[in-house]
């Protein structure tokens, strides 16, 4: 599945909301680009992915019912 499909199963199932699966599109995104980066910019862009995911931190207590 390349990014566009990810990004096409996220509208259809109504997933632009989950921010995880957003992330994930990113890094989809990253990989598909990664050999017209330089190391530095590649390394870069994964690390600015990675803090994102870390700010998600623990949202989802409480209502994984309704998210996942």
């Amino acid at each position: 599945m390349d990014s566009k499909d990810l990004a096409q199963y996220l509208e259809a199932t109504d997933s632009i909301s989950k921010p995880w699966l957003l992330v994930q599109l990113r890094l989809k995104k990253l990989q598909e680009h990664r050999a017209t980066l330089s190391p530095d910019a590649y390394a870069h862009e994964l690390a600015d992915i990675h803090e994102d995911l870390m700010k998600l931190g623990e949202w989802w207590n409480g209502i994984e019912d309704k998210v996942f």
